[in-house]
């Protein structure tokens, strides 16, 4: 499969892009497909980081993969030609679900990990490939709880979605260490068991702990232990692309380029900023 991005990356986000505009080694930035026209214009700071050759992924956050109902013709629509006004070397989204019977959650939500949810994922994910003209990377997200009826753990239920599927895996290593703490198991031993191979990109965040859950909430620095799993990940596989995932409580410029560079050390790759 083809659909490669490289690199140390950013999300960009309005509040930041005169920030992001000013990386010079930037290779690439993630975008919020439903903040997109689908026929344009770019927003000016967006269209300014294309015109630089840096590349642009759309990620959605509302197609709802994982529901049970097919996926809305408008929706992949919408990110279709998201992806082609970017002129996106890939597309992401999520394998959860955020409506059902007509109801918006308003949240990204697991999905009981069963054979029956995978068929659900699989047949979305085929539909919504049929109209994009880019592949596309499934991110796992962060649960703060998991179903009575699972059948699958998380590796085999991720493993079995992109092996039937043909997607590229979008890795939120935030997400693989918050599951691994709240669950009280070894992060590092849920690594070794996921499908490295098929790792398009990698988010990188941070979190806090509240009440003795770790939350991962995009608001805080990149813990250590974040950290520690990107050179943990960098030592099995070759280097993928890196993305630090940022959506509020944006801290001065010079902590937002200390936390670049950190990503891209503990990865052993050249600082961007």
């Amino acid at each position: 499969m083809t659909g490669q991005v490289t690199g140390v990356g950013i999300g960009w986000r309005p509040e930041i892009s005169g920030f992001v505009a000013e990386l010079p080694g930037l290779r690439f930035v993630e975008v919020i497909a439903e903040s997109l026209p689908p026929g344009g214009p770019l927003p000016p700071g967006l269209a300014e980081l294309r015109e630089r050759g840096v590349a642009v992924v759309p990620h959605g956050v509302r197609l709802s993969l994982g529901g049970a109902e097919p996926v809305d013709p408008k929706r992949v629509a919408h990110l279709a030609a998201a992806a082609d006004l970017v002129g996106a070397p890939l597309v992401s989204e999520h394998i959860a679900f955020v409506r059902a019977g007509g109801v918006e959650v308003g949240h990204l939500l697991p999905l009981p990990r069963t054979r029956e949810a995978v068929d659900a994922v699989v047949a979305n994910v085929a539909r919504t490939r049929a109209e994009l003209p880019a592949p596309i990377a499934l991110e796992p997200i962060a649960a703060l709880f998991d179903w009575p009826d699972d059948e699958l753990d998380e590796a085999d239920f991720l493993t079995e979605i992109v092996d039937r599927t043909g997607a590229l895996l979008l890795l939120d290593i935030a997400n693989v260490y918050a599951n691994a703490r709240n669950r009280g198991r070894d992060p590092v031993a849920l690594l070794d068991r996921l499908p490295l191979d098929r790792v398009g990109y990698v988010h990188v965040a941070g979190g806090a702990d509240r009440d003795g859950v770790y939350h991962d909430t995009h608001t805080h620095p990149v813990p250590a232990p974040v950290l520690e799993l990107v050179g943990e990940l960098c030592a099995r596989r070759p280097p993928p692309a890196l993305m630090l995932e940022r959506d509020g409580s944006y801290p001065p410029a010079a902590e937002l380029r200390a936390e670049l560079d950190a990503i891209a050390r503990a990865a052993g790759q050249p600082v961007i900023t």
